[in-house]
């Protein structure tokens, strides 16, 4: 420490006999008349080293120093306590973040940036966050009665929640799901609208889960399932809205679980006349099993798109963090390609569950997000429903994903609309779930 040093060194000077000084002791001083006056007048003396050479004779100059330096650190902790959340004492990797720093905390929501869709007119969702908050008190009591209590591979809590508020907000004639797994997201659409005819179309049937645990067939479901099986792009869907007399297809909501090419079930969608869209695994950049719109619309043109493949970069720096903290986070290397492809996954389209892996350019990554935005009306992911602190996942990055609808620090909130009943697991599947509204391009 200079300053520590220099204030030392003047009180050892200030002690120094005359004699000393003029014999040329002290490399510090010329030998001229002038230096060596002024370094033998006691008056000219700083009050600093006046209370340095003090302290230095009662021996208490190392205790001040130690004091100083525990108020130094004691001061930054309070400049950044306010980046602090209250933290599960049971989490090793919780506590661990108060001692390497603080990006891996729920301040950090949407740090790294959030891609976002945009619609043509600027359009957006009429609910509102207390809307969001009011639905979550009701929907936790209903969730409590799931019959699949242990949903593993399919919905956690976050996207039961957003697939049934939204289906109850927009109150359709017909619901439509393309991937039903077990059946829990056919229960979940039940439980939004009661008496509303549902169309299931999944490659197996839940009904042959049921022989090795809890799945769910519904009574008013026309299942496309098993040998009966057809996939969403080969419906006849004219003649599926003529049996339901469905006249309206903006009337009409379609949930999409089926982990195919998203911009691949927009287009047919689109053909079909549907307006209203749900997307369960929106996977971010570089992550998942098939192009999602969340990939599509990370661009550099788009606040919060476009990614930095440079190894000593402070993104690079920042994701190589936060992996230590977050399951789904992606550092640099994950994240681009040998040629720096970052798009997509390392520059590829999946399609598929992965199955199907194609390459493409950024010019094509480019053109799909164009085309998207063509035809967008409306936009919207869903939060999540809780920060970590409160919910205690583990997976998903905050630092890629909006502000959750109760945010970390407001536990209260958190009891209120009971989801401290609700085990911590159910909270960690989480994967931007997003509704579009969508028409057909402007010409």
């Amino acid at each position: 420490m200079p300053t520590a040093n220099k204030m030392l060194e003047g009180s050892f000077s200030a002690r120094r006999s005359p004699r000393a000084t003029e014999s040329g002791v002290s490399g510090e001083f010329d030998g001229s008349d002038e230096t060596a006056d002024e370094s033998k007048t006691r008056k000219h003396i700083s009050v600093a080293a006046r209370v340095t050479n003090y302290l230095i004779r009662t021996g208490f100059i190392w205790p001040v120093l130690i004091m100083g330096i525990a108020i130094v650190i004691i001061s930054s902790l309070v400049i950044y306590s306010r980046d602090l959340v209250c933290i599960s004492a049971s989490s090793s990797a919780h506590i661990s973040r108060l001692f390497v720093g603080f990006d891996g905390l729920e301040s950090d929501f949407g740090s790294l940036g959030v891609p976002w869709c945009r619609s043509k007119h600027g359009a957006t969702v009429e609910w509102t966050s207390q809307d969001l908050v009011e639905g979550l008190e009701e929907f936790v009591p209903i969730y409590e009665t799931r019959p699949i209590k242990n949903n593993m591979y399919g919905m956690g809590f976050d996207h039961s929640f957003g697939l049934w508020f939204i289906t109850r907000w927009l109150k359709p004639d017909l619901m439509i799901e393309s991937g039903a797994f077990k059946g829990h997201s056919t229960w979940v659409l039940r439980q939004a609208m009661p008496d509303t005819p549902i169309v299931s179309l999944s490659p197996r049937h839940p009904e042959k889960y049921l022989k090795k645990g809890p799945a769910y067939v519904d009574g008013n479901c026309t299942y496309f399932a098993g040998k009966d099986f057809l996939d969403f792009g080969s419906m006849d869907w004219g003649k599926v809205m003529k049996k339901h007399r469905i006249e309206d297809q903006s009337r009409v909501l379609v949930f999409f679980d089926d982990h195919q090419n998203e911009l691949k079930r927009l287009k047919q969608a689109l053909k079909a006349g549907f307006k209203h869209l749900v997307f369960e695994d929106n996977y971010d950049t570089g992550t998942g099993d098939h192009y999602s719109f969340r990939q599509i619309c990370d661009q550099f043109y788009v606040r919060g798109g476009g990614h930095s493949c440079f190894k000593d970069s402070d993104e690079a720096r920042i994701r190589s963090r936060r992996k230590k903290f977050w399951e789904k986070a992606v550092d640099a290397e994950e994240l681009c390609g040998p040629g720096e492809e970052w798009w997509g996954v390392r520059g590829y389209m999946r399609d598929d569950f992965n199955h199907s892996n194609k390459a493409i350019t950024y010019n094509e990554h480019f053109q799909n997000s164009r085309f998207v935005e063509s035809v967008l009306d409306v936009y919207w992911e869903l939060p999540p429903v809780a920060g970590p602190s409160l919910t205690h996942q583990t997976r998903y990055d905050p630092a890629r994903v909006p502000s959750p609808i109760v945010e970390d620090g407001r536990y209260g909130l958190f009891q209120r609309v009971g989801l401290s009943r609700l085990e911590s697991s159910v909270f960690n599947g989480y994967t931007q779930m997003v509704y579009l509204r969508v028409s057909e391009p402007e010409t």
